[in-house]
């Protein structure tokens, strides 16, 4: 990451940014737990989560591409790879109810997948890795949970 911060990159995350990335974490663990405290609404947590990861992921790539398309003169190898997310995540989407699991265990990959792309791209702030880990993290434990269950 490159950063003019002269703490050596470990400036604090914006208090705005990291409120908003924690809320956005509520249901990828609420959901797990709402199945597991009533297991009649597990099919439909499960769904619910699946969209969920499915929006989220899209989110990545839509940023990224924002990102590419704000240079001059862009990258098509990153207008073209920051696509990847959005396509990823309508195709999961659209598996059916009946592979949940697989479902949830793939947007948990997908989303682990894009969060090591953030590590090695540069420019970008140097709080941001590690607002990705906690929100990462966070994503990927709910989703592993929903497969789980």
């Amino acid at each position: 990451m490159t950063s003019g911060d002269p703490s050596g990159g470990t400036g604090p995350i914006p208090r705005p940014v990291l409120a908003w990335g924690l809320a956005g974490l509520i249901p990828f663990l609420g959901l797990p737990l709402l199945a597991l405290a009533a297991p009649e609404l597990s099919g439909w947590s499960d769904r619910a989560l699946g969209l969920y990861a499915a929006v989220i992921l899209s989110f990545l790539g839509g940023a990224r591409w924002g990102r590419a398309v704000s240079d001059p003169a862009p990258d098509p190898r990153t207008v073209a790879f920051s696509m990847a997310p959005s396509v990823a995540a309508w195709g999961l989407a659209l598996l059916p109810s009946d592979r949940s699991g697989l479902q949830l265990a793939a947007l948990a990959a997908a989303l682990a997948l894009h969060f090591v792309w953030d590590l090695r791209s540069p420019g970008l702030p140097v709080w941001y890795p590690r607002l990705r880990l906690i929100l990462t993290v966070g994503a990927v434990a709910g989703l592993t949970a929903g497969a789980m269950g």
